[in-house]
C-alpha cells in the first residue's frame, strides 16, 4: 500500500480517537468520531463537535464523489451494489475498511479494491463518519445544512496523504 495512505490512514485514526475522546465516548469499541456512545439523534444540523461536522461534511461530499455511482444517493444503494447504510448496521469499521481496501465479490455482482485510489484511501474515515452517522439515524439525506470549517489537523492529514 503506498506510503502516503498508510500514514493518512494512521493519522486519520489519530484524530478520530481525539475526537472521539472529546465527545466523551471513551467506551467505545471503534475509535471512529461516528460511533459516539450518545445515541442523541444529530441531524445535518445538530449539535456536533466541529471535528464531528467537519468529517461527516467532508465524508458526504467524499461519498457522493466516489461511491455514490454505485452505492446510490445517501448511501441508500443503487443498481449495482447494496446500501452502505444497511450494511453499517452489521459489519464494523474493520470490515468496511477491509471491503474499500480490496474490494468485495458476491455472485454477480463485484466491488473493486480502492486501496490504492487516494481520492478514496485519503478519506476513507470521513466516508465511514459520514455513513455510519446515516445507518445510526444521527444525520438524514441530502446535503448536510451547513459546512464547517476545516479543522487544522484534518488539513494536515490531507496535505500528508495528497502529497500537495
Amino acid at each position: 500500500m503506498n506510503s502516503r495512505i498508510v500514514a493518512l490512514i494512521g493519522g486519520a485514526a489519530i484524530v478520530a480517537s481525539g475526537v472521539a475522546l472529546a465527545q466523551g465516548a471513551q467506551n467505545s469499541p471503534s475509535p471512529s468520531p461516528a460511533d459516539s456512545s450518545s445515541k442523541a439523534a444529530a441531524t445535518n444540523s445538530g449539535a456536533v463537535s466541529d471535528e464531528v461536522a467537519w468529517s461527516r461534511f467532508s465524508g458526504w461530499k467524499r461519498y457522493h464523489a466516489n461511491c455514490s455511482v454505485c452505492h446510490g444517493p445517501d448511501g441508500l444503494g443503487g443498481t449495482f451494489a447494496p446500501s452502505l447504510v444497511n450494511s453499517l448496521k452489521s459489519i464494523d469499521h474493520d470490515q468496511f475498511l477491509n471491503t474499500v481496501v480490496n474490494g468485495k465479490q458476491n455472485a454477480q455482482l463485484a466491488m473493486p479494491s480502492f486501496g490504492a485510489d487516494p481520492n478514496v484511501m485519503c478519506y476513507i474515515e470521513d466516508i465511514y463518519t459520514y455513513l455510519k452517522a446515516r445507518s445510526d439515524g444521527q444525520m438524514d439525506r441530502g446535503r448536510p445544512t451547513n459546512q464547517p470549517a476545516k479543522p487544522k489537523a484534518f488539513a494536515e492529514t490531507e496535505t500528508a496523504c495528497m502529497g500537495s
